[in-house]
């Protein structure tokens, strides 16, 4: 995709709009899945909800480091395409690709083998419960090495502006995990009813064929790894996977940050009970409602910020994030919607437990409402990337996180002994903090002011 010198707006608009409905699409199929397969294990039992959730407490964190990484590869292969350097774009995209397969795989056994040890620690769970976990983490651990290609994949097409492909990817691979779900989970077409270990049975299955699917994409007749389907395709260069995670890393650590909060935060509202811990995850899933359709204007700002300055075109990225901020807002402010006016309609496609939904709904009225600042937020942070400022959204995430989230989470229950409400609040305060905070830094790195690109492409 060609960086266009036409200033605009309608054509600028217009090229956000070719990309982010793609991106948009695929995080609105990837919501549904999500909602599809927490209805069914909903309906499973509290216990079986409990259960994936303290699993993806850990499987997220494995999630965040690849997408660090992967973030890395994008911001190197956005400037390389706008600087046309197409055999630096290569190196970097098959550097990424073999070093992610060779970490994960040693991510994957350790957290095979140790699943019971890691979910006794971390979270102390009763014995019903942590049987569940254990279950499902052992068997969805194996889908971990295809998750983490799928996101090197969409990763490298999205930093070239291509967002369609990725976004078809997802949708064969949801339809594949939404039906074999249904099938495993419940017992169908013959097949023995599996219950949570049939949802992670079918999840697996469909990382693996999204992630063969997006290896054909990359190594077919025009792909971007076409010419490199040789030797040299397992030729490790230390010094390009060490500049990929030196700029990749940060946003790991912002992500491992979340999820690291996401722990402690979990374990927190495990003292309250089954019913608040299925509560807070199903409201979890429900609030994707709002930050997955807004999501893909983030990664739109770190693509075209990224080809912007790579084209040395610093006119042309400010219009960029000006159209792209204007979409956010527009599309949280109809989202956020749902969850602020019918939060109980919105959990009740989740379950059928009326003390879920009253309680569930309260959490989804506290998210509803700070949406627009966390979503304005991640879009000022995706430019950032694109220019290559990938330690500012980890420094932001840091103190909101370390500062304000777990700091008057853990004062509140164990000092003060207020109820799951207080934790709630204190989430949408934590996003209020890091909105002000991002904005600040924003404005001082003054991005389009400077020369940022990481690199010269000569």
């Amino acid at each position: 995709m060609e960086i266009t010198k036409d200033y605009s707006s309608s054509k600028i608009r217009k090229k956000i709009f070719s990309m982010i409905l793609p991106i948009t699409i695929e995080s609105v199929l990837q919501m549904i899945v999500g909602f599809v397969s927490m209805a069914m294990i909903g309906r499973i039992s509290a216990i079986a909800v409990g259960a994936l959730g303290l699993s993806m407490r850990i499987t997220q964190i494995v999630w965040a480091l690849f997408k660090g990484v992967t973030t890395g590869a994008s911001v190197f292969v956005a400037q390389a395409h706008g600087a046309q350097n197409y055999k630096k774009l290569r190196q970097v995209v098959q550097q990424t690709l073999l070093s992610t397969i060779i970490l994960v795989i040693l991510l994957q056994i350790i957290i095979f083998w140790k699943a019971p040890v890691l979910i006794l620690n971390l979270f102390h769970p009763k014995e019903d419960l942590l049987q569940s976990a254990v279950t499902y983490l052992r068997v969805v651990s194996w889908g971990l090495p295809f998750m983490a290609i799928m996101l090197v994949v969409a990763g490298v097409l999205q930093g070239t502006g291509n967002a369609m492909t990725p976004m078809l990817i997802t949708l064969f691979m949801n339809i594949v995990n939404a039906s074999l779900s249904f099938v495993f989970i419940f017992g169908k077409l013959g097949m023995p009813a599996m219950g949570i270990r049939g949802a992670a049975l079918a999840t697996i299955i469909a990382q693996f064929m999204g992630a063969m699917v997006g290896l054909y994409v990359l190594f077919s007749r025009g792909g971007i790894l076409n010419s490199l389907f040789n030797k040299k395709l397992f030729n490790l260069d230390i010094r390009q996977i060490g500049d990929i995670y030196r700029v990749g890393m940060p946003t790991a650590f912002e992500s491992i940050f979340w999820q690291i909060a996401a722990l402690i935060i979990t374990n927190v509202i495990l003292s309250f009970g089954e019913i608040p811990l299925a509560a807070h995850q199903l409201g979890l899933q429900a609030e994707s409602i709002s930050y997955m359709p807004a999501a893909g204007f983030g990664i739109a700002a770190t693509t075209f910020v990224g080809q912007a300055l790579g084209a040395k075109d610093k006119k042309l990225g400010r219009a960029y994030l000006k159209e792209t901020l204007k979409g956010a807002i527009i599309v949280t402010l109809v989202c956020a919607s749902l969850l602020i006016f019918f939060p109980q309609l919105v959990m009740k496609i989740l379950t059928d437990d009326m003390e879920v939904i009253k309680l569930g709904a309260k959490y989804l009225i506290i998210m509803g409402i700070v949406q627009l600042p966390q979503n304005v937020s991640g879009v000022l942070n995706g430019a950032l990337r694109g220019a290559g400022y990938t330690r500012v959204p980890m420094i932001v995430a840091g103190i909101g996180l370390w500062g304000v989230r777990i700091p008057l989470s853990l004062l509140f229950t164990y000092y003060f002994h207020m109820n799951i409400i207080a934790i709630w609040l204190v989430m949408g305060a934590d996003l209020i903090v890091r909105f002000f905070l991002s904005f600040t830094l924003y404005k001082t790195r003054a991005i389009f002011e400077r020369d940022v690109l990481l690199e010269e492409y000569n």
